[in-house]
């Protein structure tokens, strides 16, 4: 049971990884390709010691930040909006008790079935290291 958890684990995690370095490189390759497009005298010439190309650089990277902000911004509120109007809520309230029936519930700690207080960071990790697996 805890080996198929682990490699449940495992494999979510290289799942992961490999959208987010997909999502990176296309990402990478699309602001690679509009800079070239939008530049291409200041593109092709490369770094130079110029104080005229450090600042067409500059000016590349700007404008690179600029889309970038846009996409994520954009993105995710598309992806937001989407949820929002795929749950086929009304309001906020709605919402909220949609999600909360859909999602699993979490377990009440109450009283705390281990320790609250610790001393320092010292005693938090000691306690950390030896509670882990214990479960």
């Amino acid at each position: 049971m805890v080996d198929e958890e682990r490699l449940q684990r495992i494999k979510a995690g290289a799942f992961l990884a490999s959208v987010a370095g997909l999502s990176a490189f296309i990402g990478f390759s699309a602001t690679l390709s509009v800079a070239k497009k939008s530049d291409p005298k200041y593109f092709n010439k490369g770094l130079h010691s110029s104080a005229e190309l450090a600042d067409a650089g500059a000016i590349l990277a700007l404008r690179a930040l600029g889309w970038g902000t846009l996409y994520a911004i954009g993105g995710t509120t598309c992806l937001c909006y989407g949820i929002w109007k795929l749950s086929g809520a009304k309001d906020l309230k709605d919402f909220r008790m949609k999600m909360g029936n859909l999602l699993p519930v979490l377990p009440k700690n109450n009283p705390p079935q281990s320790r609250t207080e610790f001393s320092g960071m010292n005693d938090l990790l000691t306690y950390i290291s030896e509670e882990y697996g214990k479960k």
